[in-house]
């Protein structure tokens, strides 16, 4: 990860990150520390303008953890669909591009993945084409 400086127009140093990456809620306290930090002790900042910054981390972080929950939720269903198909015919096409099908004998998570276990092999079900 790099972080690229860019002038912003009050002379202050404004940060974006590079590769295509977002902030995330530690990089938005980060920020927010550091305007406290360096605000002007003569004019500091508004009381209703941190609380509305405190009110924004508050819903990023939410907002993150929910995310995370779809996701997991998501893969559980991944999950429970590709358990459903055991005992059952699945037509699945192959890296090489054949096709083939047998019966779906077990269900594998490796490494985040789900393996179904089709005659022998062990494929993804995105390449399962047909259900009997």
């Amino acid at each position: 990860m790099s972080i690229n400086p860019i002038s912003g127009s009050s002379g202050t140093s404004v940060t974006s990150k590079a590769d295509g990456q977002t902030l995330g809620k530690d990089d938005f306290l980060r920020l927010l520390v550091s305007q406290l930090q360096h605000q002007d002790p003569l004019n500091p900042m508004d009381q209703k303008d941190f609380m509305g910054q405190m009110a924004q981390f508050s819903s990023l972080e939410q907002l993150t953890n929910l995310a995370a929950e779809v996701k997991q939720m998501g893969f559980a269903g991944q999950v429970s669909q590709s358990v459903g198909l055991l005992g059952k015919t699945v037509g699945y096409e192959r890296a090489d591009g054949s096709r083939a099908e047998g019966a779906a004998t077990a269900v594998e998570i490796a490494g985040g993945r789900i393996l179904v276990t089709v005659g022998g092999e062990q494929i993804s079900p995105a390449s399962i084409t047909s259900v009997a």
